[in-house]
């Protein structure tokens, strides 16, 4: 088999797929309004966030003609092989070689599309609130990070190999518990770069507190982050492993809405907690790194995949690369489920919203936020199938007022 057209095939249905995503989006942002989220954008509002949208989905399709040609030009040229021959011959330095090239191609890619992505149009639209210096710091930080990461994986991909099949439940085990760190952590990630400051006590924490307490979740802290700096968008999270929490609030969200739209946001994140929908997201998460496991043991085990790109040998940098060309592919098929199933667990989700009250409230956040957000409010069907982790706005606002006149009804018959 020609392993080399195989490769470089898939890296082209890959970056088609992607491009084709981009040129749906674009087009649906000619779609009408729905009538129930036509009082988020007045005239001149939509006509600014439809110049704003067009502007970032014209960066998408090109941003994806160019990695897809960059991706095919380093297969076909044996690029990786090359640059990787500048190194000592130790595994450690062929595999860093590797990596080394894939990161800072994927770096000046991505720091060309952020540039003009931050610098350029969330400035022009009024979002961008980010200085030149924060800008490059977060830049040089994302590199460190994906190259110390990346050369990690791509390290212990080699020593994998030694474990031949039984690499698939030892690679899926790792991953999941990897996964399990990183999440337990992240609220220490989060501090670089970022300040938090405690909430200050008053109606906002103690809403905020007697609404978990309620369902026996206790609080480690509610802080707020100065996402201002960077955005004028707004969000929030929950962090934390269990029934013990720490709420995460941007100044932003805090500066825009009301306690109760806030509260409201978060009996929605309640509904998650109670459900379980992050351990099951987690189980998931178990199929799509046996999915992954059982990829990176097929590359490592045919050495023609190594051959046909200009090594000599097997190098798992090099398996890192046609992992992420090989998934390319195989993830947006198991994505479709895994978003099925999200975009589910959030209209449970804001059906607890509704339980507590908060139902009419939680419209009012959500419109605030689409509007602070530029949200698109009429996406493609296709879109939301293939990539939407979230139901379309006019979809959620449906399910609630749905949800609202049903325990209304109920309460009537009683």
């Amino acid at each position: 088999m020609n392993w080399s057209s195989l490769i470089i095939s898939l890296a082209a249905v890959g970056s088609l797929y992607s491009l084709l995503l981009g040129v749906v989006r674009y087009f649906s942002l000619n779609n009408p309004t729905p009538k129930n989220l036509s009082d988020i954008y007045d005239t001149e509002t939509y006509e600014k966030w439809k110049k704003y949208s067009k502007k970032h989905s014209k960066l998408e399709i090109i941003s994806s003609i160019v990695s897809g040609v960059i991706t095919i030009l380093l297969l076909t040229s044996h690029a990786y092989a090359e640059f990787a021959r500048l190194f000592p011959l130790t595994i450690e330095w062929q595999i860093f070689g590797v990596i080394l090239l894939s990161v800072m191609v994927d770096t000046v890619v991505g720091t060309v599309k952020s540039y003009v992505s931050t610098m350029k149009i969330e400035e022009k639209y009024g979002f961008n609130r980010s200085s030149m210096k924060t800008f490059v710091a977060d830049r040089i930080r994302a590199l460190i990070i994906s190259l110390i990461i990346s050369w990690l994986i791509a390290y212990g991909l080699d020593g994998a190999y030694y474990f031949g099949i039984w690499m698939i439940p030892a690679a899926t085990a790792s991953m999941f518990l990897f996964s399990i760190v990183i999440s337990s952590l992240y609220p220490i990630f989060s501090r670089i770069g970022n300040k938090f400051t405690s909430l200050p006590d008053g109606e906002l924490r103690e809403s905020l507190t007697k609404l978990l307490h309620k369902y026996g979740f206790k609080i480690k802290d509610i802080r707020v982050m100065d996402a201002s700096r960077r955005t004028t968008k707004l969000n929030a999270y929950f962090a934390g492993v269990g029934k013990t929490k720490t709420i995460v609030l941007y100044d932003t969200l805090v500066d825009t809405l009301t306690v109760e739209e806030i509260t409201a946001v978060f009996a929605h994140e309640l509904g998650h907690g109670l459900h379980r929908d992050i351990q099951k997201r987690q189980v998931l998460g178990i199929f799509q790194f046996l999915l992954i496991s059982i990829a990176a043991y097929i590359l490592l085990s045919v050495g023609d995949f190594y051959w046909s790109f200009g090594f000599g040998y097997l190098n798992s940098g090099f398996t890192y690369i046609l992992l992420g060309i090989v998934l390319s592919v195989l993830q947006p098929l198991f994505g479709l489920f895994v978003n099925a199933t999200s975009r589910r667990a959030e209209f449970r989700a804001d059906r607890q919203a509704v339980v507590e009250g908060y139902g009419e409230v939680l419209i009012s956040a959500l419109k605030k936020m689409a509007k602070s957000n530029f949200s698109h409010l009429s996406p493609s069907w296709i879109n939301v199938v293939l990539e939407y982790s979230h139901p379309p706005m006019n979809a959620r606002i449906k399910s609630i007022e749905r949800e609202i006149k049903r325990r209304e009804k109920t309460k009537a018959k009683k």
